[in-house]
């Protein structure tokens, strides 16, 4: 999927939002959107999804997508299951396979007691956990959440942290918003920012701070997205941002097999040329 100088205003004479934008979506990758409040992040994401035009330039090749938004709609005519499995019909499952995995993803979230519960009846908590739930239901190509943690409680974060993980790993693309710098941090391919209505590349290493290197053994295949050095045979050594290791060793520890920490110690700086 490609953006080419895609622009975005509403309004003939209105500011404009998005200006210039170009950006390559290719599979296999998890991508961050960040800005300030207001930046105009929501905007790429609805552009992604396909739910906004562009007012200037062109989106190609835009794979199956599906959309969590910031401000799920509960006023809707359906329960949860029934809306789960509407939203598979729409993206072409069928009957059966829509309803087999509604019925998945509402016990993977833990709400399989309100399956016949009708949404405008939900905690906000649990319609959070609906709309997510959607998006995962169609297995998608691109998978596009703007803020869809929010709200949610921890375990269901965790599903959800898993699920962008799984959709990285069968080739699919994840392009997501989020508050907490820290979201699947080990798990970025890379992050862009809206600024001055531009979107601009970050940097790998743009927060700067302290670094650790794991040295883990054993293990079969390292985690989908993982960036790592052998170290010796059986060995590999990541290094990562001291705030992303715990996320990185708890991947590792979840693999299958699991990789056994050797240790966990401070990166070196890089020497100054003398």
């Amino acid at each position: 999927m490609r953006l080419e100088a895609v622009g975005r205003r509403y309004g003939a004479r209105g500011p404009w939002v998005l200006r210039g934008v170009d950006l390559d979506v290719p599979g296999g990758q998890v991508l961050r959107v960040e800005g300030a409040n207001g930046s105009g992040k929501s905007t790429v994401l609805r552009i992604l999804a396909g739910i906004d035009r562009p007012t200037t330039g062109r989106v190609s090749g835009r794979p199956r997508t599906a959309y969590v938004p910031e401000r799920f709609p509960p006023a809707l005519p359906f329960d949860a299951h029934g809306y789960l499995v509407h939203l598979g019909r729409v993206h072409g499952l069928g009957g059966r396979t829509a309803a087999r995995r509604a019925e998945r993803w509402l016990e993977c979230f833990g709400i399989a007691g309100y399956a016949r519960t009708p949404l405008a009846q939900l905690s906000k908590g649990t319609c959070q956990k609906v709309a997510v739930a959607q998006a995962l239901v169609a297995e998608p190509e691109l998978l596009v959440l703007d803020e869809a943690w929010t709200g949610l409680d921890e375990d269901a974060r965790a599903v959800l942290d898993d699920a962008v993980r799984a959709r990285s790993a069968a080739g699919g693309t994840v392009v997501f918003v989020d508050h907490d710098p820290r979201r699947l941090a080990a798990d970025t391919t890379a992050a862009h920012r809206v600024q001055d209505a531009r979107l601009v590349p970050v940097p790998p290493d743009a927060a700067g701070g302290p670094r650790v290197v794991i040295e883990a053994t054993g293990g079969g295949v390292p985690p989908a997205g993982l960036a790592y050095e052998p170290a010796a045979p059986g060995t590999l050594q990541v290094t990562v941002p001291a705030a992303e290791s715990d996320a990185v060793l708890r991947r590792l520890l979840a693999a299958a097999p699991p990789w056994h920490i050797r240790s966990v110690r401070p990166a070196q700086p890089p020497t100054e040329p003398a």
